[in-house]
């Protein structure tokens, strides 16, 4: 069982999936900020928040209700970087994700952030990844305190729409050690191509620093094709957009309505399912994919039901199953593990191997791995099969 920290905060009250081990792969920090420790914080900074309720703001971050309404994408981020932007506010911040995360049954857990975005208050961003050092530091004792154990370690994020990937890749090669474990490149994807950071990658591959980066979201094949020839990412954060390079009956599928599609064809008893070029490579090279379903079902396509996770493990991809940002997005691994029960009818063996291709995917060394594997297989093997339920979502 996880440690004795309390269920994960946005998680349902009993998950049948808590025990189950995790890696988490795809894990936004300035994403899973409690909605308190907002208003705590922006009470000792003295700035002013949406809404001065707990429950309203996180509603509110969660998109549950919209007013007032987003000024320019990506909003919800500039709030909660906000609140980030002195050494201590970040340290809480990243010590608070340790605890929520190995209360939701992580064993391995690799964050992401951008450091770009933690300088306003006058740190630099040297600064701040010592700061979230410190608080995955402090997390990891106060889990085993409570009687368990986690590794956390952190991505530094450049991002697309700026021009410091370059600058966060030799910090990433300066820090890369103990705590910061890799690379990433995150914002918004579509009109703002991989190909402007080809710099920051080469720089990571010559030094041997592993990076992954957001692709295959919000573009299409162009950008993962891109991705994968020219900037060599070993994983595909996201990534789900793959599935517009397998054909149905000769036409290429549409991620809204590929689900729909193919049991349509099935159900009339023809439905060849064609690989493309890009597709084949990402299957035959194992690049792994960073599957988020619940923030997926929010950005690209209409409903979990409609996330093309089941077609994408049957073809035989390489999916590992991650919450994205659990604030924004309200959900853990352990819910996940749940929808994908409910609605395609996952059961252990699958979730195990969802798991065991995170393992081999996270950016650890040879012991850390090996040691993490066996914690995997321990707890994989003590999983008591949940009963079988209904999804209402």
């Amino acid at each position: 069982m996880p440690p004795d920290l309390g269920r994960p905060l946005w998680s349902e009250p009993e998950e049948p999936y808590l025990a189950f081990p995790k890696v988490t792969l795809h894990d936004h920090l300035d994403g899973s900020l409690r909605p308190d420790t907002m208003l705590d914080l922006a009470d000792a900074q003295g700035v002013t928040l949406p809404y001065d309720d707990g429950a309203v703001l996180g509603d509110w971050m969660a998109r549950v209700i919209s007013d007032p309404p987003e000024p320019y994408p990506h909003y919800r981020f500039a709030v909660t970087t906000s609140l980030m932007q002195d050494a201590d506010s970040i340290v809480r911040v990243a010590r608070e994700w340790v605890r929520e995360v190995a209360a939701d049954g992580v064993l391995y857990g690799e964050v992401r952030w951008a450091p770009e975005k933690h300088t306003a208050g006058g740190l630099s961003m040297a600064d701040a990844v010592d700061a979230v050092a410190e608080g995955l530091r402090q997390g990891e004792e106060d889990v085993a305190a409570a009687g368990g154990m986690i590794m956390a370690r952190q991505l530094l994020c450049g991002m697309r729409e700026t021009r410091l990937s370059s600058r966060v890749a030799d910090l990433t090669i300066e820090k890369f050690g103990s705590s910061v474990v890799g690379f990433d490149i995150a914002g918004p994807e579509e009109g703002w191509s991989i190909l402007d950071h080809l710099d920051a990658c080469l720089k990571l591959e010559r030094a041997g620093v592993p990076f992954t980066i957001h692709t295959g979201e919000s573009d299409g094949l162009r950008s993962i094709g891109d991705t994968l020839n020219h900037a060599r990412a070993l994983r595909l954060g996201h990534g789900v957009r793959i599935i517009e390079d397998v054909s149905l009956n000769g036409v290429p599928l549409d991620v809204r309505t590929c689900v729909h599609d193919v049991a349509a064809a099935r159900a009339a008893g023809r439905a060849e399912l064609t690989v493309g070029r890009i597709a084949r490579s990402v299957i035959d090279l194992g690049v792994p994919l960073e599957v988020c379903l619940t923030s997926n079902a929010r950005h690209v396509v209409d409903d979990r039901q409609n996330h093309p996770v089941d077609l994408l493990y049957e073809l035989g991809f390489a999916v590992t199953i991650n919450p994205d940002n659990r604030m924004m997005s309200r959900t853990s691994i352990s819910s996940e593990m749940r929808h994908l029960h409910e609605l395609f009818g996952w059961d252990v063996s699958q979730l195990a191997k969802a798991e065991r291709v995170a393992v081999d995917a996270a950016f650890l060394g040879e012991a850390e791995r090996a040691a993490l594997r066996t914690r995997v297989e321990a707890g994989i093997a003590a999983v008591t099969v949940p009963a079988h339920r209904t999804s209402e979502t």
